[in-house]
């Protein structure tokens, strides 16, 4: 990219969490002057998503070899040294600073100002210092059909495979009032769909005056913003899930039937290991009670294949809770020891098992991908046009519709057939 460059160019990993602050930055970049900028929003939930940011570093400079290089993101945050002491970079910002205009202005400066590659700006705060959550103005989603607004960030839980909360920080929540006027602002710009998202999204109001909780939010967001049509949610945690919140999902058309399910494991001992909260039976439970409020709804999940001391039977029953929650779309993660975690002093499975077992977790799901599918042949959907051709169904599921249909609306469709990934519809 050349300095004449019309907007920042944002390379992003990770969650949705990081698309939306990424969209952040693109504005906040653009108005520091650095519209020629590239920068990479790292993300650090595993060893192989820091291997492709330094890949994606390296490349960019390859490719804009004259570009201010900026580094940010989970990563960054907490390797901030090993990615300024890449040649390749320019500044690295952490994740306090990333959304701080003031930031972003120092940045421009001390870049304009640099002798050579001598003075690097590394610009990363202690993010257990946090106390409030940053709220960032809504300024548009660049080719995004959907709108993600961030209604929490941070993590007080101490999972023993997770890196995140020293990214991260501890859980820190929006106000209410700021999380219903940046859905207001994403209606108004033209999205009808709006994904509420966070780190912990389930702990959302926990720290907030009067011990708010995220199915209260998910009311009065419906409630105060009537013109929207589509809510979603991010990743939840079972162990968190409040009455109020299933209560809405009951009730509220409104409410997305899509679930996805922080499970991680299927087998009790290594959910303790993993200092997970809930238990296999809760999480069955959980699934069987959404299903009963909500017919249609559909789960998600993350899982982790291969965690330290897993033994083929403790395998099998994580393999086997995707058939008993009923799991459609799996978010597979082959178990890599992040250092500084207590599961990367464990004993470690064999990587050639671990990657097999990430296999057949895979194989699962696609088989329970394409049976969800093929039932919903025959019906009429609501479909959110992400694309020319390309759709996004209530429960997650991406449909192919004619070309004709304009991108960013509503559309009602017949389902008419399904491969193992996508539904087909009329005229498509």
């Amino acid at each position: 990219m050349n300095a004449n460059a019309e907007h920042p160019r944002l390379i992003t990993f990770g969650c949705r969490l990081n698309a939306y602050e990424s969209e952040a930055m693109r504005r906040l970049a653009a108005e520091a002057g650095l519209n020629g900028a590239v920068i990479v929003n790292t993300c650090a939930v595993t060893a192989e998503a820091q291997r492709q940011a330094r890949q994606a570093i390296r490349k960019a400079r390859r490719e804009h070899p004259d570009a201010p290089l900026i580094i940010t993101g989970c990563a960054a945050q907490t390797e901030a040294e090993a990615f300024a002491g890449m040649a390749e970079t320019d500044a690295v910002l952490g994740n306090e600073e990333k959304l701080d205009t003031a930031a972003w202005r120092q940045v421009a400066v001390r870049l304009g100002q640099r002798d050579g590659r001598a003075s690097k700006p590394v610009m990363v705060s202690d993010i257990m210092q946090a106390q409030r959550a940053r709220a960032v103005p809504f300024s548009g989603f660049a080719e995004r059909a959907r709108a993600f607004v961030q209604v929490q960030t941070g993590c007080d839980h101490r999972c023993t495979f997770c890196i995140i909360p020293f990214g991260r920080g501890n859980a820190r929540s929006l106000p209410l009032e700021e999380v219903i006027a940046q859905v207001r602002q994403a209606r108004a710009a033209g999205h009808c769909e709006v994904v509420l998202t966070g780190v912990d999204l389930t702990s959302w109001g926990q720290d907030l005056a009067g011990g708010q909780r995220l199915g209260h939010l998910l009311a009065a967001v419906l409630k105060e913003v009537p013109e929207l049509q589509r809510l979603r949610v991010s990743s939840i945690d079972v162990a968190e899930v409040d009455e109020e919140f299933l209560r809405v999902l009951a009730s509220e058309e409104r409410l997305m039937p899509h679930l996805h399910l922080s499970l991680q494991a299927g087998d009790d001992l290594i959910l303790k290991r993993m200092k997970r909260r809930h238990s296999r039976q809760q999480a069955i439970d959980f699934c069987q009670r959404a299903r009963e409020l909500r017919a249609e709804v559909a789960f998600g999940a993350d899982i982790i294949a291969g965690f330290p001391t897993e033994t083929e039977a403790m395998f099998e029953n994580t393999l086997a809770l995707v058939e008993d929650c009923d799991l459609v779309w799996l978010h597979v993660f082959p178990y890599s020891p992040r250092p500084g975690t207590p599961a990367a002093r464990m004993p470690q499975v064999p990587r050639e098992q671990v990657k097999q077992r990430a296999a057949r977790l895979r194989a699962a799901g696609a088989r329970q991908r394409a049976a969800h599918l093929r039932r919903q042949v025959g019906r009429a959907l609501a479909v959110l046009v992400e694309r020319p051709g390309m759709a996004r169904a209530e429960d997650n599921a991406v449909v192919r519709v004619p070309e004709a249909l304009p991108a960013g609306e509503i559309a009602r469709v017949r389902i008419t057939g399904a491969t193992e990934e996508e539904l087909l519809s009329e005229g498509a």
